[in-house]
């Protein structure tokens, strides 16, 4: 528990999401965990918020931790961008999504809580699910209760493109490795592969007939998509599929009874598959049951770290981190190895965090893959880049800008007495109208 976040407020939201996303500021091979950002959805009063905790502040978090508040209702999910360390976006039940710039001194107890740098408006609904593109800059994919995954210029502060053909809510994403397809899992019980230039469902599929969520994630390199749900008895399932052809299944194993969600999470450079936290080796279409970890208290979300924020000198192959009730637990894994040379076979080169295409380029059809880096010699980040977005600003409605709980509190409810007045006034006039036609009606008597 040495290095455990305690004290933690985690959201009390049911919205099907991992809740908690991290990512590595910047790394040296000594300092692997002095600039970890963890990110966690908070339970906070009147309206949504969201914590980004820097890793110097293990242990008890304190009550005052200054918060991510902008959205008027629970915030359910968080995406950190994939090419600027400093830029996360939030999506909430108020059906905004928006990005925000994490100053590089996170500040401390009682500072005054950050304002968004934009605010993408287009949902109908809740919106559950955020997610960059693996490939281009500024590019992110938004899923909402209104049926639909949206994907947005964030710079522009434009929606790009609507995905659409849900028969009902929207329960995970996930990018294929160079991110021109995208794949879904729906609670109508379908997983669906979307194109994502011309917005078209290429492949579609009846997928775990279980009630409970179903999650997917997308094998890396290869053509082969992961999905994980229940059997119409809740037996838990993984099954794997040929992107090219979704007729049925290649694989289909049963994990066990329990009731917990699984999260899969892939990790393409040594292709193991971690979910809940069972892991399988995944080789020539098969999947090899390799170990688990098992510890007494229950997860209620997981994130884990890319590669290059690992601490490769001490061989940890992954780190992820844990959100149980109110702390957020690392948990390493490590191969034991006696020699203190880089081991090139336990780290192949794996994602740089550098863009290989910008929003325009990908939005006008161009392709590529991903940016790799070697981690032999660790891994040191660029400066920061503050991230400016040209989205239009909204109408400011002449009320002050809430800062604290308190006065969230005094906003709510001073909007909920002009709401009363204003249903007073209506019904004033309503009665004021119907007087009137009473009167026009015996006048109209009178002269006939």
């Amino acid at each position: 528990y040495e290095n455990c976040f305690d004290n933690v407020k985690v959201s009390t939201n049911a919205w099907d999401t991992n809740l908690v996303k991290v990512n590595p500021v910047s790394f040296r091979l000594n300092d692997y965990f002095d600039r970890v950002f963890v990110a966690i959805n908070w339970n906070a009063g009147g309206g949504g918020a969201f914590a980004v905790i820097p890793h110097k502040n293990v242990g008890k978090i304190s009550d005052g931790i200054p918060l991510y508040r902008g959205h008027t209702a629970p915030v359910l999910d968080t995406d950190f961008a994939t090419f600027n360390d400093y830029v996360i976006a939030s999506g909430s039940e108020d059906s905004k999504v928006m990005i925000w710039n994490i100053p590089e001194e996170l500040g401390e107890p009682e500072s005054p809580d950050i304002e968004p740098v934009a605010k993408l408006n287009g949902h109908g609904r809740k919106v559950g699910h955020v997610l960059f593109h693996p490939v281009a800059d500024n590019v992110l994919a938004s899923s909402s209760a209104d049926l639909t995954v949206k994907l947005w210029d964030i710079e522009k502060g434009q929606e790009k493109q609507a995905l659409q053909g849900f028969l009902d809510f929207i329960q995970s994403i996930s990018w294929n490795y160079n991110g021109s397809l995208l794949a879904t899992t729906c609670r109508d019980k379908k997983l669906r592969i979307f194109d994502i230039r011309s917005g078209n469902v290429v492949q579609e599929a009846s997928s775990h007939q279980g009630i409970k969520g179903s999650r997917v994630a997308w094998l890396g390199d290869t053509d082969r998509i992961l999905t994980t749900g229940f059997s119409k008895m809740s037996d838990r399932q993984l099954y794997l599929w040929d992107s090219a052809n979704l007729d049925k299944p290649l694989k289909n194993i049963m994990v066990d009874t329990s009731s917990g969600v699984l999260m899969p999470f892939y990790d393409s450079d040594l292709k193991i598959l971690d979910g809940n936290i069972r892991y399988y080796e995944f080789e020539n279409d098969e999947l090899f049951f390799l170990a688990e970890y098992k510890s007494s208290g229950p997860q209620r979300g997981m994130s884990f770290m890319p590669k290059r924020g690992i601490n490769v000198t001490e061989c940890e192959i992954a780190r992820a981190y844990k959100v149980s009730s109110n702390t957020i637990e690392p948990i390493s894994f490590v191969v034991p190895r006696k020699s203190d040379a880089f081991q090139s076979d336990l780290f192949p080169p794996t994602l740089s965090g550098e863009p290989a295409l910008s929003a325009d380029e990908f939005f006008a059809g161009k392709d590529a893959k991903p940016k790799t880096v070697s981690l032999e010699n660790g891994f040191q980040a660029k400066e920061k880049k503050e991230f400016v977005s040209a989205a239009p600003k909204e109408e400011e409605n002449g009320l002050p800008t809430p800062k604290t709980e308190k006065e969230y509190q005094d906003a709510y409810h001073q909007l909920r007495q002009e709401n009363e007045d204003l249903r007073n006034q209506l019904a004033q006039r309503d009665v004021a109208i119907r007087a009137l036609t009473v009167q026009l009606e015996q006048l109209k008597t009178g002269s006939s």
